[in-house]
């Protein structure tokens, strides 16, 4: 549950602009320890591209965040530690095909936090037991269906035993039959705390899952509050036409 006393991720006036194009306008927000934030909205509003400025995948082009006390978007910062901290997990899994699962898995922490490769097995293991895939620990991701491939992606993140976990539409390249596998693993990891930034456009998981929704358009949070609150009874004229095509 949500730690209103801890703010793990502190947004304030965040812009980005590609060249002469502002894809965020201003964007201010305050993330919780344990909170599940979902970020919805029309195709091509800023959503991803919030969520990629949040580990610096995207250099933000004014205003501050912070993530875990860290500024991340000064230039001093130490970006590969700050996002040891920061799992992320994309639309198109980003597997090494040429590593197995285990592998695939072992890789960082043996690399970035040094852990012996037996000790880094082990924790695979346990992370790969959590998403339901131990058995497939020698697969390689040609042999794994996409859903899979999700889940194993989801499990490498967490063997960096990150503090926050950011999706970027975890679920929008997967079969349909396959989304509900990824869903069940998400909700499994709100249940045991985690701070997560989701964005997605699953509308019936995001009203049962999220703490709090937040509706970006055009750049700027058009909308955010509980479920209830943004998808049931949006306000903006925007928002309640976005969900009235989506419901």
């Amino acid at each position: 549950m949500e730690n209103k006393n801890n703010i793990k991720v502190h947004v304030s006036h965040l812009k980005k602009n590609f060249g002469h194009l502002e894809v965020i306008k201003d964007i201010s927000t305050d993330v919780y320890e344990g909170e599940v934030v979902v970020i919805l909205g029309p195709s091509g509003s800023g959503k991803s591209t919030f969520l990629r400025c949040l580990n610096r995948l995207e250099e933000s082009t004014s205003g501050e965040i912070i993530v875990d006390g860290n500024k991340i978007n000064d230039k001093k910062a130490d970006i590969n530690k700050i996002r040891e901290n920061i799992g992320m997990v994309f639309q198109h899994f980003n597997l090494f095909n040429n590593l197995n699962v285990i592998e695939n898995l072992t890789l960082a922490p043996t690399q970035l936090k040094k852990l012996s490769k037996e000790k880094a097995v082990e924790e695979a293991m346990h992370m790969l037991k959590k998403v339901g895939l131990e058995e497939k620990a020698y697969a390689f991701p040609a042999q794994l269906s996409g859903g899979q491939k999700q889940r194993v992606a989801i499990a490498r993140s967490l063997c960096m035993h990150p503090d926050i976990m950011l999706f970027d539409e975890p679920t929008s390249a997967l079969d349909p039959e396959m989304v509900g596998e990824v869903l069940q693993v998400m909700r499994d990891l709100a249940a045991d705390g985690m701070t997560m930034l989701i964005v997605s456009h699953e509308i019936g998981f995001a009203r049962e899952v999220a703490d709090r929704v937040i509706f970006i358009d055009n750049g700027y949070i058009i909308e955010e509050g509980t479920p209830q609150e943004v998808i049931m009874n949006p306000k903006e004229p925007r928002a309640i036409d976005f969900f009235n095509k989506v419901l």
